[in-house]
């Protein structure tokens, strides 16, 4: 299965910074590119359970069965982290989406072992979040 362009846009941007700093601040950086979500949005159906921060996911499928997501965190790191998973689940079917391992993805660009604990708990639970939802429309 292949990754899609937005990820390995990220993946290759990432490993240009060898700074952990730099990768932070790339990271808050895809964060604040992410359009807001409308108040109304920002509701106990959307937000995702687990998270410390708040953070919501939006989600509609397109008459080609895809899904496509939108979302926010009222945390910098996390609405990066946010902007990642949108990367790597955003405008796939859910048959994909329900395959695909966003964590392992982390691992492997060693996104995780610079996570607090908190953090990573939540990127786990916004993950299986949206492979829940997915499998469901499956």
């Amino acid at each position: 299965m292949t990754h899609p362009q937005a990820f390995l846009d990220i993946a290759e941007n990432l490993s240009f910074l060898d700074d952990w700093e730099d990768r932070y601040r790339y990271i808050i950086e895809l964060g604040q590119a992410l359009p807001a979500l409308e108040p109304e949005e920002r509701n106990a159906e959307n937000r995702v359970h687990g998270c410390v921060s708040q953070v919501w996911l939006v989600s509609s499928e397109d008459d080609q069965h895809r899904l496509h997501y939108r979302g926010e965190s009222d945390a910098m790191i996390v609405r990066g982290l946010v902007a990642i998973l949108i990367a790597i689940y955003s405008d796939r079917p859910a048959t994909e989406i329900a395959q695909t391992d966003a964590i392992a993805l982390f691992d492997e660009l060693g996104l995780r072992e610079h996570l607090t604990t908190q953090r990573s708990n939540g990127l786990v639970a916004m993950v299986n979040r949206i492979r829940s939802e997915a499998t469901a429309r499956v």
